[in-house]
């Protein structure tokens, strides 16, 4: 019924040393999963503006024994407010968090601003209202819409995924 985080990570064939960050992180499902994909070397910056959020995630990685989860505290709605370096991730993953966001355009520039040339965006969101099961009507942002803000900002849909039957999953890719 849901999105599998765990499958849908492992279509995006994350490996061992990549630099990733997770927009909206919440509770830390996508950066547990992307977090073991990515040992020994590699780092999972989750960012999320609530720290309640952050705080629980932060307790769950322990728990699992994932010492590659970096907390950060931001604002995806702004540039520079994930407060990562410029060209430093190899991936973003922006899962059940568009329907959310007020301001997608400044997100997606985030978004850009960090990825590295050619690196990649895994963005995981309802395809529909659901009657009471996930965004109302008005909330949803369809898979189009998704890719047309994406290309306005130069990343460039380089496939999807099948990220479960309530869900839609694109990679997109940044342009050098």
């Amino acid at each position: 019924m849901f999105s599998d985080p765990e499958k849908n990570i492992a279509q995006l064939a994350l490996s061992s040393g990549m630099q990733v960050a997770d927009f909206g992180s919440g509770s830390g499902f996508y950066s547990m999963a992307a977090a073991k994909a990515v040992q020994p070397s590699g780092q999972v910056f989750a960012v999320d503006i609530q720290k309640d959020l952050l705080q629980k995630l932060k307790n769950g990685a322990k728990q699992n024994h994932l010492n590659n989860i970096n907390i950060v505290w931001g604002d995806l709605e702004h540039l520079g407010g994930t407060k990562l370096r410029e060209n430093s991730m190899d991936t973003v993953i922006a899962a059940n968090i568009f329907f959310q966001v007020e301001n997608k355009d400044a997100m997606c520039l985030e978004i850009k601003r960090i990825l590295r040339p050619l690196g990649r965006c895994l963005v995981v969101d309802w395809s529909g209202s659901f009657g009471g099961i996930g965004p109302v009507e008005k909330d949803v942002v369809y898979k189009e819409r998704i890719t047309e803000i994406f290309q306005e900002h130069g990343l460039k849909l380089d496939r999807e995924i099948a990220a479960g039957p309530q869900h839609y999953g694109l990679v997109f890719r940044k342009v050098v």
